[in-house]
């Protein structure tokens, strides 16, 4: 297939389409009134190819699973799994590799979803086209248009290719997928200017969006990559996706301790053979040890089982989470980005003000649901006592072509055009049904809207048998037609200067506006023509309109911002009703908002600095929305970004948490995101944050809970060899510890609940290490106590001449009591324990406790397990000491919370992550 160019006429590339008349456009593109004839339609299938995307390249499947163990946690899994086989333990080995596979084989379906973002969009390009060729319509395969094509147009239509209008009748397409506008755009065949942003541009149609009304006539200006779809999946493509906070963290730690794992083992064996004569032999088998002592297998299997409980808790929350990472990135987040309609919105339109001649009327509820009252200065109303509100009310529900109705689940729903829509919820709440309208008032003909004159006028017959005309639409096209207004004191001339001070007063508060207006005569004809409505009528009133902010989501921002999380607006609509809606949500408050012509102007420091400042973000394309969430990462900022369209994609795809909408939300955004909310709602995404800083919780609970464990045995080897006694443990009881700690006694901490206060904390700085200096201290703290209580115990018997399986079996149990102990304290780093809720709040803690005791009673009196691990039988004096090494740890740990605490250091670490 050959390169792909703009379409050209004699070698000039001409300038944006949009922004010449249909006149210059049919010259560029040799446009005959017949269309393309089948020479020239194949010698520009020849120079431009067919109107396709072309599939990305992709890796292999074999080399995709490859790549899965390419992963820091998996090579900590496999090195342990490697000492294992290398101490002949190979249920062991073959357990810890089973644990690779499954990880490496979870990441390999997950990419493969990830890919299917790219298939969802090119599954948007329409199938057939209507076009014009040789003089005959004709339907024939989409990815037959070539440039200069003539396509027609009607109401349900998929648009094809990019289309510049060269004739339109009422067309309106529903463009939300591609620019982020929640109302049908209305067409023309005018131009308009080179920066018009694309929901602007009304003489175009962009492939993929879809015809909700009318007829019209393109010509193909942009076919397969070259159409604004087109760009959007180029864009996407090129996007990489971020690796997540936690992974990152993740990676630095393994490789940390890798190094220190390493080092040390080379250290003791150098300081066993050169200093203490040991034979090379027995100081590997020791190295051995303190490797397997040393290596956190357990960690990836909890992070693991961690991660995916908190998806269940999620899942709840109406967030289901697509990639197990971003369950904890949600926690982590410093910003979140949304789109407005429908996610801080509630995408159904509603009439908030009614402006009348003299009164200024409040109307309550949200949404399509007819439930709210009229009131005036903040004095609910009784609306008989205004019945120039009445008939302003009765004229919107009349001259309508929209309909409203419940479903089976009780939910309203609008058929039609959503303005008109908010216009018949208007009428229900003051007891105006349609159904009892049009009976009363019967409609006798109507003009329906045209984009050209900016009105719907409708004649009706009252029950007196008189004849009146409706009209509504552009205020300031309802002002040319009207001569009077109705006040409270009946019929009066018209105060223009009132009409357009209240329009731009309603206006600057983000709602749309609609003019009603009456007229009480008949049609001059048989048919209402326009000369019927070009003057005489009375003005009824102004009708502010707006899709409102979700209750929830006003709620949900506020507790964002108290978490310390900044909110950003990232809309492809207007931006007086974006800056309108985001003062309601407490968004951007007091701040300009910028428009992406104007984010288009900026060099990438000066949208860094911008980025940061502003939260208002209106009119923005694919290729702004993409810039800002890099902007803000590059600013070292962990980015949430929310959408529902096309359009959004890319910036999805690289938000470290790509959020898309589950109900009205495209194909080609879900598959490109992380998580997708069930029910579109802003409020599940707070909810989401929260029960992703438990799951980081619960991880670090876990890390701080094992590291003492693998640290307290490997001090224990280190106190032997430079005393040159004998292994207090095994390499096998060392294995054995680690199972039961990490695979009973860790898992426990997975289950456990968010903290209070959790939501006030500020967010972790996204380059903190995952072991601070803090929890560094607490390590090796606890690591000490446990080395005291384990390795202390074991000399004691030896010297009160206790046999060494005794003397090992008491350290082993002493380093399991220990863990005991210890994992009610980690359920809270900070907070004591010492309570009912402390001591007995997690149930899955107390039972991990049960099933440890019964494993390690069988350790210790099993025969078959003596054999195995050379353990032997403990008296009750012994059990004491044992005992009394756990308590150890239990009351050193509480009372350094307790120091901590008082001294208020809990805070500050807290706020540090």
């Amino acid at each position: 297939m050959t390169q792909r160019r703009a379409p050209r006429t004699a070698g000039r590339v001409p300038p944006p389409w949009h922004t010449l008349s249909t006149e210059q456009v049919r010259q560029q593109l040799g446009d005959d009134p017949g269309g393309l004839s089948d020479a020239q339609v194949q010698q520009r299938l020849t120079e431009y190819g067919e109107n396709r995307l072309a599939p990305p390249k992709r890796r292999g499947p074999w080399m995709r699973l490859l790549l899965q163990f390419h992963n820091i946690l998996l090579y900590v899994m496999m090195a342990a799994a490697l000492v294992t086989a290398l101490l002949g333990h190979w249920i062991d080995t073959g357990v810890l590799m089973g644990a690779v596979v499954i990880n490496a084989l979870i990441g390999f379906v997950q990419e493969g979803k990830a890919e299917s973002a790219l298939d969802a969009i090119r599954d948007m390009l329409s199938s057939t086209a209507m076009v014009l060729r040789d003089g005959k319509r004709q339907q024939i395969d989409a990815a037959q248009l070539v440039p200069g094509d003539r396509v027609l147009l009607a109401s349900g239509d998929r648009v094809p290719a990019d289309l510049r209008l060269i004739n339109s009748k009422e067309l309106r397409i529903e463009e939300a997928a591609l620019t982020g506008e929640s109302l049908p755009v209305e067409k023309s065949t005018d131009a308009v200017a080179a920066d018009a942003p694309l929901g602007d541009r009304h003489g175009m149609a962009y492939s993929g969006t879809l015809v909700v009304y009318g007829q019209a006539c393109g010509l193909v200006v942009a076919t397969g990559a070259d159409t604004e779809l087109g760009k959007i999946n180029q864009m996407l493509s090129s996007v990489d996706s971020m690796t997540t906070p936690l992974l990152r963290q993740i990676d630095r730690f393994g490789r940390l301790l890798a190094v220190a794992i390493l080092g040390l083992g080379a250290l003791v064996f150098l300081l066993g053979t050169l200093w203490r004569g040991e034979t090379p032999a027995e100081m590997f088998m020791m190295v051995v040890a303190l490797v397997a002592s040393a290596i956190p297998e357990g960690l990836p299997a909890i992070m693991t089982v961690t991660l995916a409980l908190g998806v269940q808790r999620m899942a709840r929350q109406q967030a289901i989470v697509r990639r197990l990472p971003a369950v904890e990135t949600l926690g982590s987040v410093t910003v979140i980005c949304s789109d407005k309609t429908g996610t801080l919105t509630r995408n159904e339109m509603t009439v908030q003000r009614v402006v009348c001649a003299g009164h200024v009327f409040e109307v309550g509820g949200v949404g399509y649901a007819p439930v709210g009252d009229f009131s005036l200065d903040g004095r609910i109303i009784d609306l008989t006592h205004y019945p120039a509100l009445q008939q302003a009310i009765q004229a919107g529900v009349l001259c309508n072509d929209a309909s409203l109705h419940v479903n089976a689940d009780s939910q309203w729903h609008v058929d039609g055009d959503p303005t008109e829509g908010a216009l018949l919820v208007l009428g229900a709440k003051a007891g105006q049904t349609q159904d009892a309208s049009n009976a009363q008032w019967p409609r006798r003909d109507s003009i329906p809207f045209e984009s050209q004159h900016r009105f719907m006028a409708s004649h009706h017959v009252d029950p007196a048998g008189e004849s009146w005309l409706l009209v509504k639409g552009a205020p300031e096209r309802l002002l040319e037609m009207c001569s009077r207004q109705r006040s409270a004191h009946g019929e009066e001339p018209l105060d223009p200067d009132y009409w357009r001070r209240m329009a731009t007063d309603t206006a600057a508060q983000g709602l749309r506006l609609l003019a009603l207006a009456a007229r009480r005569a008949a049609p001059a004809g048989e048919m209402l023509g326009f000369e019927d409505v070009a003057e005489g009528f009375t003005m009824l009133a102004l009708v502010g309109i707006i899709d409102p902010p979700r209750s929830e989501a006003i709620d949900a921002v506020a507790e964002c911002h108290a978490a310390g999380i900044r909110v950003k607006m990232i809309t492809g609509d207007h931006g007086e009703t974006a800056r309108a809606i985001g003062a309601q949500l407490g968004i951007g408050v007091g701040k300009p908002a910028v428009t992406g012509a104007e984010v288009a102007l900026m060099d990438d420091a000066a949208l860094r600095r911008v980025a940061m400042e502003v939260d208002v973000f209106a009119r923005a394309s694919p290729e702004h929305k993409l810039r800002l969430v890099q902007a803000l990462q590059d600013d070292g900022q962990v980015v949430s970004m929310t959408g529902d369209g096309v359009n959004d994609a890319p910036a999805l795809k690289r938000a470290d948490v790509g959020v898309a909408m589950g109900n009205k939300g495209t194909e080609a955004a879900k598959e490109a995101a992380d998580v997708v909310l069930a029910d579109d709602n802003f409020a599940s995404i707070a909810s989401a944050v929260r029960e992703g800083r438990a799951v980081y919780d619960n991880l670090k609970k876990f890390i701080l809970f094992m590291l003492p464990t693998n640290g307290g045995e490997a001090l224990v080897v280190i106190a032997a060899l430079m005393l040159g006694l004998g292994l207090p443990l095994t390499p096998a009881q060392v294995l054995w510890i680690n199972m039961v700690t990490s695979g009973t006694l860790g898992l426990a901490l997975a289950f456990e609940p968010a903290e209070d206060g959790i939501m006030r904390r500020r967010p972790r700085p996204p380059g903190s290490a995952l072991l601070s200096g803090f929890f560094i201290w607490r390590v090796l703290m606890v690591s000490v106590l446990m080395m005291i209580g384990a390795f202390g115990l074991f000399v004691w018997e030896l010297q009160s001449g206790t046999g060494i399986e005794a003397a090992r079996t008491m350290a082993v149990n002493a380093v399991v009591m220990a863990e005991m102990f210890y994992l009610i304290n980690s359920r809270s780093i900070f907070a004591s324990v010492l309570n009912r809720e402390g001591l007995l709040g997690n149930r899955y803690a107390l039972a991990a406790i049960a099933v440890c005791i019964a494993l390690q009673l069988a350790f210790t009196y099993a025969p078959w397990m003596q054999n195995l691990f050379g353990s032997a039988g403990l008296s009750p004096l012994e059990w004491s000491k044992v005992l009394g090494a756990g308590l150890l740890v239990f009351l050193v740990a509480e009372l350094e919370k307790w120091v901590i605490r008082r001294t208020g250091l809990a805070t500050r670490l807290a706020e540090r992550g």
